[in-house]
């Protein structure tokens, strides 16, 4: 599966970084690809993931998950 994450609060590559670690540690993630361009990450992940733990992570690396498609 594929979900895109919106994500606001990404300023710099440093943020990327943060966010793009956080999110593949989660388990079941396979790839995260994030574009601070977009501000928005592309994941993805096998099995089911609910959409809560992707909120939670992205809200504990400090950032506002707005919108999971």
């Amino acid at each position: 599966m594929e979900k895109t994450l919106k994500i606001e609060g990404m300023m710099c590559n440093h943020c990327v970084m943060h966010v793009q670690k956080a999110l593949a540690a989660i388990p079941g993630v396979a790839d995260v690809t994030v574009s601070l361009e977009d501000k928005s990450a592309k994941v993805k992940h096998s099995g089911d993931v609910p959409d809560i733990v992707f909120k939670a992570t992205v809200e504990e690396a400090g950032y506002q998950l707005t919108e999971i498609a």
